[in-house]
């Protein structure tokens, strides 16, 4: 969930609500600064802010803000003993801000949500000035335009200082771009929506490419494969996925994608395949040795997988390794001698 967008539209309409996020976070806790979370007038929320005793104060928290129509900070201490699910143990230290004024920011928010649609980066500032009563400012800024929030001026009389800080980079979406519309490819689309990727779906058959297959976020698009995949605009936040029908189309979309950037680029295959694939390449000079060598070969990561679904989540696991770690544990044997 895009929920920046979404606190656009709770900004548009008449319902009373409060922006939830975590300004800081210490110890094991369940999220980390910078997460938001929606809150309505009832204590449904949108987003999570980690769940359990938490979550649950926050939503009490909401409920009183949007009454009042005053923004405060509440802590957590995670540290409980762990008797009953009452008390968090995890061990850590949550400070987050209930704002129930997040409408005099909506400029600041459709910046933000804007950015996001064009994948353009920028960073949403946050301050919350001493009161009483507790005052906050929501404002955006542009990549190469960030101020040092703290030598910004403080809102109202000069006694109040800024008490919390929270800057957010506003990061471009990550792409995963999937050749191949089988099985795999329809079981990875359907998990990679949920954590977050922008997904499209390549395949040169009609029924394989058919946006029915694929949930309602991916796009398709029907064609030649290697020829598809040399048009993709592809950066440093790119995945790539390569899971066509056979040896043939796998060789051609590899080929085409070993010189683009991308975050990960991966190929399905038997060991004796791979090898194969890797012997090609050397050999006619469209590929060199670093290049096979950067390429996820075993694609995912060794967890016994079986089935489909089963491969499609090892496919994705490798996946986040990559985005969360900025590497995946590589097999001695990936691209190499079968």
């Amino acid at each position: 969930m895009d929920i920046h967008s979404r606190t656009v539209e709770f900004i548009d309409s008449d319902r009373p609500f409060c922006v939830v996020v975590v300004l800081s976070a210490e110890g094991s806790t369940p999220r980390e600064a910078g997460v938001r979370a929606i809150v309505d007038a009832d204590g449904r929320i949108y987003g999570t802010v980690g769940g359990g005793p938490v979550e649950l104060e926050a939503q009490r928290a909401a409920i009183q803000a949007c009454r009042s129509g005053q923004p405060v900070v509440i802590e957590a201490e995670l540290a409980g003993a762990g008797s009953g699910d009452r008390e968090p143990i995890c061990g850590g230290y949550m400070r987050l801000l209930i704002d129930p004024t997040a409408r005099k920011d909506a400029e600041a928010y459709r910046a933000a949500a804007q950015a996001l649609r064009e994948r353009r980066p920028g960073v949403l500032l946050t301050r919350a000035h001493s009161g009483p009563p507790l005052v906050t400012e929501v404002t955006w800024h542009s990549n190469d335009l960030v101020p040092d929030p703290l030598a910004l001026p403080n809102i109202g009389p000069e006694t109040r200082e800024c008490a919390w800080v929270l800057a957010e980079p506003i990061l471009p979406g990550l792409r995963l771009v999937i050749a191949g519309g089988g099985h795999i490819g329809q079981a990875l689309a359907a998990q990679a929506v949920l954590v977050g990727f922008d997904v499209t779906v390549i395949d040169d058959r009609p029924e394989f490419s058919d946006p029915a297959l694929f949930p309602l976020e991916a796009k398709t698009r029907c064609g030649d494969i290697a020829a598809l995949l040399a048009e993709a605009e592809t950066d440093g936040d790119t995945y790539i996925v390569i899971v066509t029908r056979g040896h043939r189309h796998d060789a051609e979309a590899l080929r085409v994608c070993l010189r683009k950037p991308a975050a990960y680029l991966g190929m399905i295959g038997s060991r004796r395949k791979v090898a194969l694939i890797r012997e090609d390449l050397l050999a006619s000079g469209a590929a060199t040795e670093d290049e096979l060598n950067a390429v996820y070969a075993p694609i995912g990561l060794d967890i016994g997988a079986e089935t489909v679904p089963e491969i499609a989540t090892s496919i994705l696991a490798k996946m986040i390794a990559v985005r969360r770690k900025g590497r995946a544990d590589r097999c001695p044997q990936a691209m190499r001698d079968p």
